[in-house]
């Protein structure tokens, strides 16, 4: 395995293209992983946001890393401007296979994150997706926590395959408001679809964020900081909801392992080429 190596620091000064630019990623698995400080890619995501340029993040974990076995969700994952490590497991496999010193940035870190960013820029916010309710708990919890937040318009669409979900009507809704960040949750796979086929179409980033939204609106609680930094949040989240969670967790999180061991013997007894 390589030697060990702190995660690039970006120029505070740079423009929102040459901050990703000196973001880059790597390949883990079946898909492109971001390397950068957590406050780093907090700022990068922003400055992109502020700047009104089209693009998304994809918060990247176990699942999703399962999911990419299918060549055009790979394509998706791939084509994201950012591929944050949001997952203990796809961050340990990044710091194994590439001895990167790297943070974790997930999803239910950067909204918050993000929130205080945009808070302390000016910069407007759009929730899509999810319910009306947890919206509205979202924006109150917002309003009682950093008044300066400004969420510019909510969406909570009616549910559809992706295929038949109203592109155009959403980023008419979205643009209108002036949004500069765009919160997402629809569940992965199917937010991550709708993301890459809103690029060029939303005048902002966007954040596939998924359960994120829960956890601010106090819905659903995380697991202790011990259980997640041991890679065993989602023995919490299997406890808390054992029949919905347990083919995601229990079956995707195996297939995760055979992954994993499969690139790390490749990677012993073959040579470094990361696996595609």
């Amino acid at each position: 395995m390589n030697t060990a190596h702190a995660s690039p620091t970006v120029d505070e000064h740079a423009t929102p293209d040459e901050r990703l630019a000196q973001l880059p990623k790597l390949p883990v698995l079946t898909v492109d992983i971001t390397v950068g400080g957590f406050a780093d890619q907090v700022r990068a995501i922003a400055d992109h946001g502020q700047a009104h340029a089209s693009s998304y993040v994809c918060c990247v974990n176990a699942h999703m890393t399962v999911e990419a076995r299918e060549p055009g969700f790979a394509r998706v994952v791939r084509g994201a401007d950012f591929a944050t490590a949001d997952g203990m497991p796809v961050l340990r496999a990044m710091q194994l296979f590439h001895g990167v010193k790297q943070e974790r940035v997930a999803g239910n870190d950067l909204m918050p994150a993000l929130f205080e960013e945009a808070a302390r820029r000016g910069l407007g916010v759009y929730l899509y997706g999810s319910s009306d309710e947890v919206q509205q708990r979202i924006v109150d919890r917002a309003g009682r926590e950093l008044p300066a937040l400004r969420i510019v318009g909510k969406w909570s669409p009616p549910f559809k395959p992706v295929d038949q979900m109203d592109f155009e009507g959403d980023a008419a809704r979205i643009n209108a408001s002036g949004a500069h960040i765009v919160m997402v949750s629809l569940g992965c796979p199917k937010q991550e679809r709708w993301m890459a086929a809103m690029k060029g179409r939303v005048d902002g980033i966007m954040l596939g964020i998924g359960g994120a939204f829960l956890l601010y609106a106090g819905i659903d609680k995380r697991a202790p900081k011990w259980m997640r930094d041991l890679s065993l949040e989602w023995v919490y989240r299997l406890w808390l909801e054992p029949r919905r969670l347990f083919r995601r967790y229990v079956v995707t999180n195996s297939i995760f392992l055979v992954l994993f061991f499969k690139e790390a013997i490749r990677r012993l007894f073959g040579g470094r080429k990361a696996a595609r």
